[in-house]
């Protein structure tokens, strides 16, 4: 009798939208195999009060799950790639990195209007401070209003906040079906996403050699090669999801390029550096990116912005 994998995720309708997909595709690659999703409500997703940068940000999304997988009650973890931690807890790998798509910010505005044209003062939402410090240094005039919750929430808080605008990314957006809502796909010299932003990450146990192959099979290299570069970066930096820091790495051929933001809070102080190289050194180059902006000040940055934390 074939094995059962028992695969979790979160309950947020982008999670579940993720899992399935991911589900469809593991059942096409290992058809000997059946699937069962169980489903977890995480830290992050109990918490909607207080901005996560002021909780911290170890696992608030992951840990849960995590927890299920180490003590045996599911498989595998699917998540956000933007939502895991650059250091897992002991035991547990990434098994597969999915083929990523549009990692872009999106704006959606009540009047149809781009980022640029909405009026001085607008009021925005995003809870993201990397969103925040960008957006603030293209439009230093915008109010930034906290926008916590899934994605339905954040889209229904649009009209019912009065807010001009909302800032999310492009990949959930379109997941759950809301293209035709999208008044702007940001340029990414406005806004770097975050680090691993558009695709799917699996998370597995490292000793279990049958579930690695499983999910293995749905890894897409140049995906996998670009996000490890910028969680690379990121570890360097000791940042974690919560602090302004902004990646993106981009693949051709053999060839990787890998552009990097650290900001302040108010958007004031701002650097960007970006380093190249090829593909198979995808955590060197990373590395090497971090050095780069640890020169230029980053350091310094990352230190006032968790003092301003606290």
């Amino acid at each position: 009798m074939a094995r059962e994998i028992i695969v979790g995720t979160r309950d947020s309708a982008l999670a579940m939208w993720q899992t399935n997909w991911v589900v469809d595709n593991l059942r096409k690659l290992n058809p000997e195999y059946s699937f069962r999703i169980v489903s977890l409500k995480t830290q992050g997703d109990k918490i909607l009060d207080v901005a996560l940068a002021k909780i911290g940000d170890k696992g608030l999304f992951t840990k849960e799950l995590e927890v299920g997988m180490l003590e045996g009650d599911i498989d595998l973890a699917v998540h956000s790639m933007k939502d895991l931690p650059t250091v897992l807890p002991e035991g547990l790998i990434i098994g597969c990195i999915c083929e990523r798509v549009d990692p872009r910010d999106v704006v959606i505005s009540r009047e149809g209007k781009t980022l640029e044209e909405l009026p001085d003062g607008a009021k925005v939402g995003t809870s993201s401070l990397r969103r925040c410090a960008q957006l603030l240094k293209f439009r230093p005039d915008l109010q930034l209003e906290p926008l916590r919750g899934n994605l339905n929430t954040r889209m229904a808080k649009l009209e019912r906040d009065n807010l001009d605008a909302i800032v999310l990314a492009a990949a959930g957006v379109e997941r759950l079906g809301w293209r035709a809502r999208i008044t702007e796909y940001l340029s990414t010299d406005i806004s770097l996403p975050a680090v691993g932003q558009g695709s799917i990450g699996i998370e597995v146990r490292e000793n279990d050699r049958e579930v690695c192959d499983i999910v293995g099979k749905l890894n897409h290299f140049p995906s996998q090669a670009a996000i490890t570069a910028e969680r690379a970066m990121l570890r360097k930096l000791e940042g974690g999801c919560q602090i302004p820091i902004g990646a993106l790495g981009t693949v051709a051929g053999d060839k990787l390029t890998l552009e990097g933001v650290v900001a302040g809070l108010d958007g004031k102080e701002l650097i960007k550096n970006s380093v190249s190289g090829h593909v198979d050194d995808a955590v060197i180059l990373g590395q090497q990116l971090a050095e780069k902006l640890i020169e230029m000040g980053a350091d310094k940055i990352l230190k006032s912005v968790r003092q301003e934390l606290l």
